[in-house]
């Protein structure tokens, strides 16, 4: 599906080169591979360092969660959530988990509808 898209995209995007500047069809592919490679192919991931279940901790605690909620919510006992929230701290080396959160959602993790 993903691919189907990329070529509607493509075969829009180069038939908008071809009409708006006389370019051939060749050449508006190449313009238009040139400047999709220069995209990455995968959404940038915020906070590289964490894990994904550190990351995912780290939304919870920006969406409001308290240590208890997200312990129960992920099924992990509240102790093995002080440490994933401890090494959280430390990797992105702010002072404490309300600097964390502030990071988290500066970053847009913990809002709603967003897919980080």
């Amino acid at each position: 599906m993903e691919e189907h898209s990329r070529s509607t995209k493509r075969h829009r995007t180069g038939h908008r080169l071809l009409h708006a500047s006389h370019f051939s069809p060749a050449i508006a592919a190449k313009l238009v591979d040139y400047f999709e490679a220069l995209q990455p192919s995968s959404p940038i991931q915020v906070f590289p360092d964490l894990s994904s279940r550190e990351r995912e901790i780290l939304a919870l605690l920006a969406q409001g969660y308290k240590n208890a909620e997200i312990a129960d919510r992920l099924v992990i006992s509240p102790k093995t959530v002080r440490n994933y929230v401890s090494n959280i701290i430390s990797k992105l080396q702010v002072a404490d988990r309300a600097q964390a959160i502030l990071r988290a959602r500066d970053a847009g993790l913990g809002i709603p509808g967003s897919n980080l």
